[in-house]
C-alpha cells in the first residue's frame, strides 16, 4: 500500500510516542494537583509549551493546549471576535476549512456578526488589495487559513496580516496544513492568532495548539476550572501536549530538507498525471501551494470511483477534506474556484510525506492513469 493521504492524518512518530508513554503511565498526574505527581505532569506541560513557543517564536503564555485544530479554530475565531468589542464584522474567504466557516456562521447566526467573503481567484488565492477594500472601522476579525486543505494553495500571508495590522484588526490564520512545510515564525507571519493540529506532524489525534497574542482578549469557549490561564478549561492532556511538541519540534528540524525533496516529488506526479490522463486538469495554484499536496480533476469520471480503482490498486488517497468524507456535495473550495458541480465532484488529492519515494510517485502515476481510463471506459459502457 501506498499511503498518500497525509493532508488527512500522518501516522504517529516513534518519538513522539516515546516521549508521551510516561504520560500515560507512571507519570499521569493532574498538572493541577498539588503532589509530586501533579507537580511532575505540570513540569511536563510547561516544557511542552516551551518548546512550541520556541518554534512559534512567541511568548509561552501565548500558547493554548487544545483537543485539535478544530477546537483551535473555533476558540480562536469565537474568542476573539466576542471578546474585543472593536465591532461585529468578521472576514473570512470562502475555500476556508469547515471549522472556521462553521464558527463564523454560528456567530453571524447566533451574535449577529455581519460576514464578508474575500473573493479569491481561480488558483485560490486571496489579493490582500482586496482585504484592504473590505476592512470597517467595525471590523473585529480576519481569518484566513496559511495554505489550503484541499487543494494546497498558500495565501501570501505577510502581506494579508499587514493590511489588517495597519487597520488595527485582528489577524488568525488556520495553519494546520502548513505545519512541517511552510514557516511558522508568528512575528515573521504578522499574525495575531494560529491553529496547529497534532496529528498532521506526527502526534496523535486529540492535541491541538492555538498561539494568541497574549493583548488581545479572549472569550473561553470551554468554561470549567480555568485551566490553561482560563482561556481553554479542562485538565489538560499531557501526554497529548508532549507528544505534539516533540513532534512539532522534530519538524520544524526536518522542514527545509523535508520540504525541497518533496516538492520535486509533487512536481513529477503533476507532470506524470497531465501528461497521463486526457482532460485532467491541476487545482489550486501551479507555484505557491504546499509542497506535498497535488490535487486534480478528472472530467468525465467519478472522483469517489476514481479512489476506490486506486484503492484497489493499491494508492491511498482521498477526494479533499477527510472532515467532509461522506458528503455527497461538491467542495465548496473547489466551486469557490469556479469550478462546476459536476467537475470538482471528480476530484483526487494526493498528499505526499517526507517518506514518499520516487518509486512510489512512479507507482501512483501509473496507477491513477489505468484507474482514471478504467472508470471513463466503464462510464462508457453504462451509458
Amino acid at each position: 500500500m501506498i499511503y498518500l493521504d497525509n493532508a488527512a492524518t500522518t501516522p504517529v512518530r516513534r518519538e513522539a510516542l516515546e516521549a508521551m508513554w510516561p504520560h500515560l503511565t507512571g507519570s499521569f498526574g493532574n498538572p493541577s494537583s498539588h503532589h509530586r505527581i501533579g507537580e511532575a505532569a505540570r513540569a511536563a506541560l510547561t516544557d511542552a509549551r516551551r518548546t512550541v513557543a520556541g518554534v512559534l517564536g512567541c511568548r509561552p503564555g501565548d500558547v493554548v493546549f487544545t483537543s485539535g485544530g478544530t477546537e483551535a479554530d473555533n476558540l480562536a475565531i469565537k474568542g476573539l471576535a466576542l471578546g474585543n468589542p472593536r465591532g461585529h464584522h468578521l472576514v473570512t474567504a470562502p475555500i476556508e476549512h469547515e471549522a472556521v466557516l462553521e464558527s463564523v456562521a454560528y456567530l453571524r447566526r447566533v451574535h449577529g456578526f455581519e460576514v464578508t467573503m474575500l473573493p479569491v481567484d481561480a488558483t485560490g488565492r486571496v489579493d490582500p488589495a482586496d482585504l484592504a477594500r473590505v476592512i470597517r472601522p467595525d471590523t473585529t476579525l480576519v481569518t484566513v487559513q496559511y495554505a489550503n486543505n484541499e487543494v494546497g494553495t498558500v495565501q501570501p500571508l505577510a502581506e494579508l496580516s499587514a493590511v489588517a495590522r495597519e487597520h488595527g484588526v485582528p489577524f488568525h490564520t488556520d495553519a494546520v496544513q502548513a505545519a512541517g512545510w511552510l514557516p511558522l515564525d508568528v512575528m515573521a507571519l504578522g499574525v495575531d492568532a494560529l491553529s496547529l493540529s497534532g496529528h498532521k506532524v506526527g502526534a496523535p489525534p486529540g492535541s491541538g495548539v492555538l498561539f494568541v497574542r497574549g493583548r488581545y482578549p479572549l472569550e473561553p469557549v470551554l468554561h470549567g476550572g480555568g485551566q490553561e490561564r482560563g482561556k481553554r478549561s479542562g485538565t489538560e492532556n499531557v501526554a497529548g501536549a508532549v507528544a505534539l511538541a516533540t513532534a512539532l519540534r522534530l519538524a520544524e528540524l526536518e522542514r527545509t530538507d523535508a520540504a525541497t525533496r518533496t516538492t520535486g516529488l509533487r512536481e513529477a506526479l503533476i507532470a506524470g498525471v497531465l501528461a497521463g490522463v486526457p482532460l485532467a486538469q491541476l487545482t489550486g495554484h501551479p507555484a505557491h501551494r504546499l509542497p506535498g499536496t497535488a490535487s486534480f480533476v478528472f472530467p468525465g469520471t467519478s472522483g469517489e470511483a476514481v479512489l476506490l480503482e486506486l484503492e484497489r490498486r493499491g494508492i491511498v488517497c482521498s477526494s479533499g477534506s477527510a472532515c467532509a468524507a461522506g458528503s455527497d456535495e461538491a467542495s465548496h473550495v473547489l466551486t469557490a474556484l469556479g469550478l462546476s458541480v459536476e467537475v470538482a465532484q471528480t476530484a483526487v488529492r494526493f498528499t505526499l510525506a517526507a517518506t514518499t519515494t520516487a518509486d512510489d510517485v512512479t507507482e501512483a502515476v501509473a496507477s491513477v492513469r489505468m484507474a482514471v481510463d478504467s472508470v471513463a471506459r466503464l462510464g462508457a459502457n453504462q451509458s
